[in-house]
Order: structure tokens, then sequence, then C-alpha cells
């Protein structure tokens, strides 16, 4: 009876330590579940936070009265995703980068005026900004200070003196009170670069401000707006005393510029050129006889400029980049000489938030050891761009490289290199024709002795006699 008793203890407490491993167990895996839930939320919620980053804005402002006379700007900005932040320049508060990190994508400089950025941002933080592929648009007008101009000059610009600005005797607006420093910027003296200022249009520009030149030893300035070749900047209250700062098509009155790391700038000579009252003023010259517009072409050169330094349009990215033997799918460990090879490449360009296939029709490829061996034009196949070519009768390590830079496109770049080695003993040809001739002589020579060594071996002397 005791043992009895013993052995149902034992088996009650084996069933409840059992249950106790059961229950932890489905503890274990209830806390499991509960920790990849959250690390899902988690990353969800990180995935929420970069998307609603992309966009994120600074503007900063002489004055919260620019926010409201360059409201139909800041609107179409804001409609178009952007988020952005409102603040005076002298904010002490501003920061650009903290912890090491950017806090905002793009930068609008509507602060002409200002002398002394507020909080930790200075021309230094800005052009960090730009070498870590932030986007600046910057605008100015006569009243120019020092932190603007030193920013221009790191980048290429150099804006003329303050109280400085543009005059055209014989391009200037009928509005225009006397001075004849609102200027009407002729269609044609755009870039030609429908990426950058958009759409071809005869609206002309209304532009009131400071004058401009480019470094010609910078080769990155774009020159997006001139003047005409009547056009100059100087004092507009003083008698020219000295040869103005830009003169004629030289001058500059909105230019462009695309770092290396495919950072964009565009400066502005005229804050008054974003405003909602050159935005919807009507526009003619005052020479006799001009055709009189009732809608400047501000909007749309500002929202096409926009777009281009904010990274809207002309953005491209290489997609998937395979290479094999002509007739195979998979590309060897090392490629033959003259092997026929297909190479092919997608590019993608963003447009309106999606990325869609790049139609062009001047992509090039170059088959590089040091210097290119084959160079050829890719042909859109589909989605893709593709070729097929037979690789040089030379051995080395070389490089497919597609290196596309073009005017108001981000720079494309795409390098896979491959290795090609010589001939193995077993592909070379068994007998070559124009070796016959010495296959010939060897074999008659061959014949030649045999026929001697019988004619040798069989000959008999005669004896003589006595």
């Amino acid at each position: 009876m005791a043992s009895l008793t013993a052995a149902v203890q034992t088996n009650r407490s084996g069933s409840v330590s059992a249950s106790n491993k059961r229950a932890g167990t489905m503890t274990q895996r209830r806390f499991r579940l509960l920790d990849n839930t959250v690390l899902l939320c988690l990353s969800l919620v990180s995935m929420v936070h970069c998307a609603s980053a992309d966009g994120k804005t600074l503007v900063l402002l002489d004055n919260l009265n620019i926010r409201d006379s360059h409201s139909i700007f800041f609107r179409s900005l804001a409609d178009r995703g952007f988020d952005l932040t409102f603040k005076t320049a002298d904010d002490p508060s501003l920061s650009l980068i903290k912890y090491g990190q950017f806090l905002y994508d793009h930068l609008i400089i509507f602060s002409p005026s200002v002398e002394d950025f507020g909080g930790n941002i200075n021309v230094e933080t800005i052009t960090s900004f730009i070498d870590g592929g932030g986007n600046v648009l910057v605008a100015a007008n006569s009243d120019i200070g020092d932190p603007l101009r030193e920013l221009g000059s790191e980048c290429g610009i150099e804006f003329d003196e303050e109280k400085t600005a543009v005059i055209d005797h014989h391009n200037y607006d009928v509005s225009d009170p006397g001075e004849h420093t609102l200027i009407v910027a002729d269609p044609e003296n755009r870039l030609k670069a429908p990426t950058i200022v958009g759409k071809p249009t005869n609206k002309p520009v209304l532009f009131k401000g400071v004058g401009m030149v480019a470094d010609p030893e910078n080769p990155l300035v774009l020159d997006i707006l001139t003047g005409s070749s009547t056009t100059y900047s100087f004092f507009p209250d003083r008698p020219i005393s000295q040869y103005p700062h830009a003169v004629g098509k030289n001058t500059l009155l909105i230019a462009g510029l695309q770092a290396r790391n495919n950072a964009r700038v565009v400066f502005s000579g005229s804050l008054d050129f974003f405003s909602d009252a050159f935005f919807n003023s009507a526009v003619q010259k005052a020479t006799p006889g001009s055709q009189r517009h009732e809608q400047t072409g501000n909007m749309e050169l500002a929202e096409a400029l926009s777009g281009w330094v904010f990274k809207e349009a002309g953005v491209l990215r290489v997609g998937a980049v395979t290479h094999h033997p002509v007739g195979e799918r998979n590309p060897p460990a090392a490629y033959t000489i003259t092997d026929l090879v297909e190479y092919s490449i997608v590019i993608e360009m963003l447009s309106e938030g999606r990325w869609i296939p790049f139609d062009g029709d001047d992509i090039q490829l170059e088959f590089v050891r040091i210097d290119p061996f084959v160079r050829t034009y890719l042909k859109k196949n589909g989605g893709k761009y593709s070729v097929q070519f037979k690789l040089p009768d030379v051995y080395g390590v070389f490089q497919f490289k597609v290196d596309y830079n073009r005017l108001g496109y981000t720079h494309l770049y795409s390098s896979t290199q491959v290795s090609v080695r010589p001939l193995q003993h077993t592909q070379y040809e068994r007998f070559i024709p124009s070796a016959y001739p010495y296959y010939a002589s060897v074999f008659s020579m061959m014949g030649g002795l045999f026929v001697f060594s019988i004619v040798f071996l069989h000959m008999k002397e005669k004896e003589k006699s006595d």
C-alpha cells in the first residue's frame, strides 16, 4: 500500500512537472511571438518614419512675411509632398546637422540680407550639407549679405556688390519705375535643357535683383538664365565710372550647379522672381510694338527649377546588369579572347515618385582594360539596353563600363569587372591553312627520304672484272 501511494505521488509529481514544462514552453513561445510582433511593429514604424523623412525641407526667411508674399511657390512645394519647416535665418534654435546626421533633405534660403545665420548654421555647415548630398535653393536680391556671397563663391558663383542691380535699357517692363531694373528675360536666354527649365514656352520672365557671373574654371556651373546682350550690372543710381561686374550674356540671372556627388544647388539673383506678384503679373516690354502677355513664365520656370534642384526630375539609377556569352545564360568564370559576348543593363528614371524605364539613344558601353578596347552604343531592347560584340584578341582584367553624364541628369556610372584569358591548348586549330606549304614540304621530304632509302638499300654495285 505504501509502495502504491509512493507510485501515485511520483506519477502526480511527474505529471505536474510535465505540465509545468508545457506551460513554460507555451509562455516562451508567447514571449517569442510577442518579441517578433514588437520587432515587426518597430520596423514598420521605422519604415514609415524613413518614408515621411523624404522631402523634409528647411526654409530660411528674412522675415515670416515672405511666407505670405511667396505663398504660391510654397504651396506648390507642399502639394508635391515636401514637408516645409519655416524659420527665420537668425533663429537661435536652427540646426541642420545633429549627431552627424542631416535633419533635412533640402534647404531653401530666402533670406538675402542675412549677415549671420542663427544656431549652428553657417556657410561651412551648408557646404558640408552639399558635400553630403543635400540640395539647396538660394534666392538673393540687391541687399545681399556676406554669407550668401561666400556661399556663392564656394559653388563657383560670384555675386555683384550690395545695392547693385541688373539693368537693361532695351528689355525692361512697361511698369518699370524708371531705373530699368525690372528686366524682361526672353525665353531664348534659357538653358536648352527641358529637364531643368521645363517645356519650351514663349512667355518671358520678370526679374529684378542682383547680377552674377560664373567662375570660368568651374565646369559644373550651369547658366540657367542669362541676360541679353544689352544687359549689365551696376548701381542704378550712379553714373558708370568703371567697367561693370557683369556685361551682356555673361550676366547670370539664375545659375545652377550639380556637384560630382549629384547634389544640386540653384542660385537666383532675384527673390521677387518667386513672389506671387511676379507669378500673376502681366508682362510687356517697353519697346513699341512688343507683345503683351497676360502672365509671366515665372511660375512654370520656378516649378521646373524646384523640381530639378530637389531631384524630382533628372534622377537616374542602374538596375540589373547582366553579361554572358551569346547562346548562354550565365557568365563564365573567365571569358576567352575573341568570344562573342552579350551585355545588358537596366536604367531607370524617377518620374512623379515612380521609377520608370529611361528612354535614351546615346548610352555607350566601353570594354576597358587601361584604355577602352571596345566602345559601342547600347540599343534599347524592351526595358533594358543591350549589345553584342566580340572580345578583343587581348587577355587581361577588363571592365564593362557605362559612364553616362548628360546635362540635367544625375551622373550614372556602372562598372563590372571580368577576366579574359588566352586560348587553351585544346582550343587552337589543328591545321592552319596558311601552313599547308610547310606541311607539304615536310611530307615531301619524308617521301623523298623513303624513296632514297629503298633505292640505296637495293642498289648493287657491279663487280669489277679482272
